[in-house]
């Protein structure tokens, strides 16, 4: 079980916090707002109503003993700027920061933030690519150069080994499952064949290479 500070109770701050500790984390949930406070309090481990940009308001909360710290209130460049540089100085081990745009990316990479994240951007992104293509059923950013994909088996694959389309060498794809209604077939090896009532295959790769499949 890890320990989340997470400031800012808009759409995004709420649903991680929650999300965070319906998945067994102990998560402080803090905004400015006591109605926002008030709503999330009880899907929560702890929730307080404070000033994040006041250092003295995150030391009395034990900031930098947190695993993660998380700057959620994107929308004020300065007081998100503020918030993270408190963070920093009073040794949080871990701060994340969400932006909302290239300027105030920069800003909070200058102050030394570890992770900034553009919660909108990045959900466009996913669903730019499975309405540009609809044999994309699902799609993972593990990060900004690699992606899981489930997407359906295309056509000219059934009847064909993995190695005989060599997909690993020409597409520089791998293929970690194939899905048969329910049934999941996990790591097939290289001698898999793709079968008529094969649904979908999900493969691990770059996302340059990802693209250049979907685009074949």
């Amino acid at each position: 079980m890890k320990s989340f500070l997470i400031i800012g109770l808009g759409r995004f701050g709420t649903a991680l916090a929650t999300e965070l500790c319906a998945l067994g984390h102990e998560v402080l949930a803090m905004d400015l707002d006591a109605g926002r406070v008030q709503a999330v309090a009880d899907q929560v481990t702890h929730s307080a109503v404070g000033d994040a940009r006041d250092p003295e308001v995150l030391r009395s909360l034990g900031a930098r003993n947190f695993d993660c710290a998380v700057v959620a209130s994107g929308t004020d460049l300065g007081s998100s700027a503020l918030i993270a540089l408190n963070l920093k100085e009073l040794g949080a081990p871990r701060v994340v920061g969400k932006a909302n745009s290239l300027v105030h990316s920069k800003v909070l990479e200058k102050i030394g933030v570890d992770l900034v994240v553009f919660p909108e951007q990045e959900e466009a992104l996913r669903l730019a690519r499975r309405l540009a293509d609809g044999d994309i059923l699902n799609f993972i950013e593990l990060s900004e150069e690699y992606s899981i994909v489930e997407r359906l088996i295309p056509q000219e694959w059934v009847g064909r080994s993995i190695v005989e389309l060599d997909i690993r060498a020409r597409w520089k794809l791998n293929v970690i499952a194939v899905r048969r209604g329910e049934e999941m077939t996990i790591a097939p090896g290289r001698d898999y064949v793709f079968q008529s009532g094969d649904d979908c295959v999900v493969v691990l790769g770059r996302n340059e290479d990802i693209d250049r499949l979907e685009r074949r």
